[in-house]
């Protein structure tokens, strides 16, 4: 696989020279700017993002004026607004930027496109995703484990 962002990609491992050609036509590349949020929590997922330089942060809303940080991605292939593949395409995080650089964009509709007319393209990236969300789910409760059981020290205390 080469190691241009797309072919480093978690979503896009396993894809084919072909698949991946096909891929390339429907990414464009976009300066993002320090400080730019790239979209917002809760509304439509209209794009798939591949980090090509810089540095993203994704925040959640805790409130309505506070949002909590989630993840910075930094590495070369890090995605972000995988809501754009799944309905009821909302995007769950904010995105901004926090350091200047490059992102390749797919737009959702041109994606969706290009995986119906490609099962075998499609199933991959959505098995690729299914893997990474169940791994970020295992993460997610065993934090939640880990502070359930610090609130319980603390009570016996």
């Amino acid at each position: 696989m080469p190691s241009t962002p797309l072919g480093i990609c978690y979503l896009f491992q396993g894809l084919s020279e072909s698949q991946m050609q096909r891929l390339t036509t429907i990414t464009e590349e976009i300066r993002i700017e320090k400080g730019k949020p790239l979209f917002r929590e809760g509304k439509e997922a209209k794009e798939l993002h591949v980090l090509k330089e810089g540095a993203v942060e994704l925040t959640m809303k805790a409130e309505e004026d506070f949002e909590i940080p989630v993840a910075i991605l930094r590495r070369k292939g890090d995605y972000f607004g995988t809501s754009a593949l799944v309905a009821p395409h909302e995007y769950t995080l904010s995105a901004r930027c926090v350091e200047d650089g490059t992102s390749l964009v797919m737009k959702q509709a041109d994606l969706k496109k290009l995986m119906l007319e490609d099962h075998e393209l499609g199933c991959t990236i959505m098995r690729n995703l299914a893997q990474h969300l169940l791994r970020r789910l295992k993460e997610a409760r065993q934090e939640l484990k880990i502070h359930f059981k610090t609130l319980l020290k603390s009570m016996r205390s």
